[in-house]
């Protein structure tokens, strides 16, 4: 008989969630304090934040096949197991109730499961070998919380372990909060407040697109929206390496003004108007990085939508971040 572990089982890490939500003998994690959700209108972005991206759940085991019982059928979603940090397996879980990953490696290991970045998920219990090990995973790593956009929850990549933040922190072995929200990237003083208040070695903002947009900000609000969302975040965080990143290439939007008169280039000026003020006051450990730079002009084909990378344009994503962001947020 396989041994069967509750989903709330402490030895089980829900590692990138911002909350728990028990109920119903399951477990559903969630990207935003599910018992303050009134605090965080609007119910779009309620509906995001119940979508886990970059969610792991993660411990040790020396289990040679791993299962897992659902709260619920799924939609349309995948799910990810890497095994000693390598990815061995991705499974399509729509309308599954549950889900199996036979034949793993003998001995112990680390296994993580990355949880679908566009769906939520829901456990009620996991099935491990009859008599195999359970251990948490007490790895100290150093703690990454980026802010975005789709862009940054990447609903076309591959799976939930190849989104451009995850191939970044499975590369550079970050521990990832994923605080990208489709459609919902507004810079909200209790969105600034939750980057502030959760753990962070590093940060990266990636600032603008739901903006332009959703014509949410313009040109008056929008550089001290900027400076006061940078601000709020270092009230706790007065040196950790901070990132500001402008929008990536959307070819539609680049000289096409929005309802307020702002298209990317002018945001993009915008953005980095905002950085260089808050660096002229002391801000020594606050980066600028052009969303040009990261996904430009050259990399249109890989824009399947005039906005959204392809999977492949995720997979590129995370290697320009990694070249041109990674040394200002880790330097040597």
């Amino acid at each position: 008989m396989p041994q069967v572990i509750s989903s709330d089982d402490p030895r089980l890490g829900w590692q990138g969630a911002i909350s728990l939500r028990r109920e119903g003998g399951t477990v559903m994690p969630w990207r935003l304090p599910h018992a303050e959700l009134p605090l965080y209108p609007f119910e779009t972005l309620h509906d995001r934040a119940s979508r886990p991206a970059g969610v792991r759940m993660a411990f040790r085991s020396d289990t040679r096949h791993l299962a897992g019982r659902l709260g619920e059928a799924m939609g349309e979603a995948r799910l990810d197991l890497c095994v000693d940090g390598e990815l061995v397996a991705s499974l399509d879980l729509e309308g599954a109730t549950g889900f199996r990953f036979p034949e793993l490696p003998a001995g112990e290991k680390l296994l993580e499961l990355w949880l679908p970045q566009f769906h939520p998920f829901r456990l009620a219990a996991l099935e491990l070998d009859a008599g195999a090990s359970l251990t948490p995973d007490e790895r100290a790593r150093p703690r990454w919380t980026t802010y975005g956009s789709s862009i940054t929850q990447c609903k076309a990549a591959a799976s939930p372990a190849r989104t451009w933040p995850a191939l970044v922190a499975r590369e550079h072995d970050l521990d990832l909060t994923c605080l990208g929200f489709s459609s919902q990237c507004h810079l909200e003083p209790m969105l600034a407040r939750l980057v502030r208040d959760t753990p962070a070695d590093l940060i990266s903002l990636c600032l603008g697109i739901n903006v332009q947009g959703g014509a949410s900000l313009s040109e008056r609000t929008l550089r001290p929206a900027v400076i006061g969302f940078v601000k709020l975040v270092r009230e706790k965080h007065p040196t950790t390496p901070l990132a500001v990143i402008s929008p990536i290439f959307a070819p539609q939007r680049e000289a096409t003004p929005n309802a307020v008169g702002l298209d990317l280039r002018r945001m993009r000026q915008e953005v980095r108007a905002a950085v260089e003020t808050l660096q002229a006051f002391g801000d020594d450990h606050l980066t600028y990085v052009d969303g040009l730079e990261l996904f430009g002009p050259e990399l249109g084909h890989l824009l399947p939508d005039d906005l959204h990378p392809s999977a492949e344009g995720y997979e590129v994503l995370a290697r320009r971040f990694s070249e041109l962001v990674m040394p200002a947020l880790r330097p040597a």
